[in-house]
């Protein structure tokens, strides 16, 4: 079993603000596709403004890109994003991509999270994930998500990452 360690100072955006995830109730914004919604940083560094537009100032940039954001509302080509610790801006969509990712449960501070080789309750641990650590998800069956980091492969529980809603299911 391997033990996956937290780079966290590196994958989140400055400033840090407590927060855990919420539940989502979907709407449809104007590009069509359900408000809010996950998606990840496309490239590094992302700067987060305090408007939709280059004339506002820049609030905070993403120092890593796949960072996971979740998109709360649309203008244009900004999206108003959230990032982990709650903390919110407008990005332009060019810099956002739809491939999902995830946080290990960066509401904590130490502690691990079982990554399974299975969706099954019982199924063999493979890793142990720290806090902060960032993951590939390739699905959730809204109890847990097939995810990836660091070339090990496994299952966690849904409720235990940033990065997909409560009940939420996707392929």
């Amino acid at each position: 079993m391997r033990r996956l360690p937290a780079y966290a100072a590196a994958l989140l955006a400055i400033p840090l603000m407590a927060g855990a995830p919420a539940a989502a109730q979907q709407a449809v914004g104007p590009s069509g596709l359900p408000l809010p919604r996950f998606v990840s940083t496309k490239s590094a560094p992302v700067n987060v403004r305090q408007g939709p537009s280059k004339d506002h100032d820049v609030a905070w940039s993403f120092v890593k890109a796949g960072v996971p954001v979740e998109i709360t509302q649309e203008f244009d080509v900004w999206y108003r994003i959230r990032d982990s610790e709650g903390a919110e801006g407008w990005v332009q969509k060019s810099l956002l991509s739809g491939k999902r990712t995830a946080l290990v449960t960066p509401w904590e501070k130490k502690g691990t999270t079982p990554m399974t080789e299975k969706a099954d309750a019982g199924a063999r641990i493979v890793a142990r994930v720290e806090p902060g650590v960032l993951l590939d998800v390739s699905e959730c069956n809204g109890r847990n998500c097939r995810v990836a980091a660091d070339g090990v492969k496994g299952w966690i529980e849904q409720g235990r990452i940033w990065g997909a809603y409560p009940n939420e299911a996707f392929r």
